[in-house]
């Protein structure tokens, strides 16, 4: 397999339990501290949960088309106004049809939607200014691609919790491919009790803050969060800088909700991924797991992972964010970045009761405050999703 041309990933946006800005975020990752962590039951009436919720002020929508007006199209919004600027001076030069946006989502606007049919119910109508078009897959990607006036290729992506990582992967293939010169590539999902509730009825969703690895795991907290990349092409002066310099994917199709036990998607993305990014796992400073805390994930997970990376420092990153669904893949390499270019050379640190699985193979899982021993210059994010969906990201510093 032939390594890819090199695409650069540019400082992300980032939105989530953890901050609302790239600073805080990075303070509070490396801290084991986030914010937007708290117990509510405003998305399940009657039963308390652990929920990472994104805290920061909305923009108002109003002069967007009502199939736009989303929470979710807002919290996109919200996060992309930190690279805009950055965007807009990339973008002077490149024609709009050059200009990609490639957003994961699950959720979209199904929100408005639960509040449409909740009034509809009690008074046999839906609200005005409700529109279908809410909840439609590709609105978050028209609506970014429209507000800054691209016309080049604009798609969602949703394969579940590999969405945003997809997207990431699908912008490096249009930078490789010359079908665009910059592309905004992430992800965007939000609270909601559809989400939730789906989830409870798969006995998937732990009161309390989950336990990745863990005897005692019990199940996922969920999140909500925004990730974004603006990705291009290097450059022969670009130095310093962190690279998607590989991706694997595979799909497996071995259930509707449950992992291969065996893991051979995982170990399949994983392996194309090193050999795409022409490296070895020897050379893998550091993963970000996809670490759900459910039983299946994390026995799968822990068993790929132990066999092809028996002392990497590794941890799941989801007690400090909550699984964010479809945006989970971008935001943790986002995560990732933030780890490959931390002067103090700081690893995010894997929260959990310390109560390993007999089960299990063990894991070099990172304890709160740990540095590495030397620079991380490449590191692994995995993704796994219902319906056997797996991918992996190598990222690298140049």
């Amino acid at each position: 397999m032939m390594p890819p041309s090199p695409v650069i990933l540019l400082p992300p946006a980032v939105t989530c339990a953890l901050g609302d800005n790239l600073a805080n975020v990075r303070e509070a990752l490396f801290s084991g501290h986030s914010p937007g962590m708290r117990v509510s039951d405003a998305y399940s009436p009657g039963r308390k949960l652990t929920l990472g919720h994104a805290d920061t002020p909305l923009p108002s929508l109003a002069a967007f088309p009502i199939p736009q007006q989303s929470r979710n199209n807002a919290l996109l919004l919200a996060t992309f106004a930190q690279i805009e600027p950055a965007f807009r001076a990339l973008a002077r030069d490149i024609p709009a049809h050059r200009i990609a946006v490639i957003l994961g989502t699950s959720t979209t606007g199904i929100g408005e939607s639960e509040a449409a049919v909740r009034c509809h119910y009690q008074t046999g109508h839906f609200p005005e200014g409700f529109h279908y078009g809410q909840q439609e897959l590709g609105s978050p990607s028209r609506m970014l691609a429209e507000h800054i006036g691209s016309t080049g290729p604009a798609y969602s992506i949703s394969t579940a919790c590999t969405s945003s990582a997809r997207a990431l992967i699908s912008g490096a293939r249009l930078l490789a491919t010359g079908l665009a010169d910059l592309v905004i590539a992430g992800g965007v999902d939000t609270l909601t009790r559809f989400t939730i509730a789906g989830f409870s009825s798969l006995e998937a969703v732990s009161e309390t803050p989950c336990l990745p690895f863990s005897a005692n795991r019990c199940g996922i907290n969920i999140g909500e969060a925004a990730a974004l990349f603006l990705m291009r092409r290097k450059t022969d002066g670009d130095e310093h800088m962190v690279t998607l310099a590989g991706w694997g994917e595979a799909s497996d199709g071995y259930h509707i909700s449950a992992p291969d036990p065996n893991g051979a998607g995982a170990t399949h993305a994983i392996v194309e991924a090193l050999n795409r990014a022409n490296c070895s796992a020897s050379d893998i400073g550091y993963i970000n797991l996809h670490g759900t805390a459910t039983q299946h994930n994390d026995a799968m997970e822990s068993r790929v992972i132990s066999k092809l990376f028996p002392h990497c420092p590794v941890s799941s990153t989801k007690p400090l964010t909550g699984h964010t669904l479809g945006a989970a893949g971008a935001l943790e390499a986002a995560l990732v970045w933030l780890t490959l270019t931390d002067s103090a050379q700081r690893l995010p640190p894997h929260l959990w009761d310390g109560i390993q699985d007999p089960n299990d193979p063990p894991l070099s899982l990172v304890a709160p405050h740990t540095r590495a021993s030397a620079p991380v210059r490449t590191a692994l994010s995995t993704s796994f999703a219902f319906g056997g969906s797996n991918t992996a990201l190598v990222l690298q510093t140049t």
